[in-house]
């Protein structure tokens, strides 16, 4: 089954276009980046795929996520983890009196926070704790979001979407605000996620492509410049296009690095 398959979509606000022609299939264990520059439009891409926003009906159109063309929000986030940084600094500022565990037993009813007449089964207790155990923060569940660091936090919320035991991850600039260890530790525990699920990564920084990535899609310019498998879109001549820079990209032992920039 197809995770997305998108055909001929324009996006726009308020008579703006910000996606054009966007045309995207990405099937079920493929693992994906969606690279481009900061304001190439992969921010409204991950709300066209989540349902966030819609396609301007201007134009003819296929939108199909996991085969069906009509979600609800709730039953999407059940088959489809999206993990942003909006998400990320909400939590921040409105559930830093939540609890690590409190966090991940919230996605039960996509929710902040903890409320009285929500029900929970002895099985979601369990399932909440080992999402925690997975993530490996299970020694930090009962640490609340104000003492956690940037990346406990980012564990906890996608334990909240690892409860659903979703077909796909959306992970959006996933190591932002994490030091050089922290990064790292962090793309083990992406890597370790692709053994289940399909991820989607988005991100404008070429160290977060980790080698399980089967296939990248460049953003450039409103639309999707290129895509298909990562040995073939990920060269030098395609970043220095979208990066609209002079670019020299070096490959060693499946990880991706600049060489030289002009």
């Amino acid at each position: 089954m197809n995770i997305i398959n998108f055909e001929n979509i324009y996006v726009s606000y308020d008579l703006k276009p910000v996606l054009k022609d966007i045309n995207l299939t990405i099937q079920n264990g493929e693992h994906w980046v969606i690279l481009g520059s900061n304001g190439s439009g992969k921010s409204t891409l991950i709300k066209l795929i989540s349902n966030d926003l819609h396609p301007n009906r201007k134009y003819p159109f296929t939108k199909e996520v996991f085969g069906k063309d009509r979600w609800s929000i709730f039953d999407l986030k059940k088959k489809l983890g999206i993990i942003t940084n909006d998400l990320h600094n909400y939590f921040s500022v409105h559930g830093s009196f939540l609890t690590a565990y409190e966090v991940v037993l919230s996605g039960y009813y996509s929710s902040i926070g903890i409320f009285k007449h929500q029900d929970f089964s002895k099985e979601q207790h369990q399932k909440a704790l080992e999402a925690l155990e997975f993530l490996e923060i299970l020694d930090i569940k009962d640490k609340k979001v104000s003492a956690m660091s940037t990346g406990q936090l980012r564990r906890s919320i996608i334990g909240r979407a690892l409860i659903h035991n979703p077909e796909a991850f959306i992970l959006d600039e996933p190591t932002v605000g994490l030091d050089i260890k922290a990064q790292y530790s962090f793309i083990k525990l992406i890597q370790k996620l692709s053994k289940n699920a399909s991820i989607i990564l988005v991100t404008h920084h070429l160290d977060e492509v980790f080698p399980e990535v089967s296939h990248v899609a460049l953003v450039h310019n409103k639309t999707i410049y290129k895509k298909g498998l990562k040995n073939e879109v990920l060269t030098s001549s395609n970043l220095s296009e979208i990066f609209e820079l002079d670019i020299e990209l070096k490959e060693e032992q499946n990880r991706y690095t600049i060489g030289k920039i002009q």
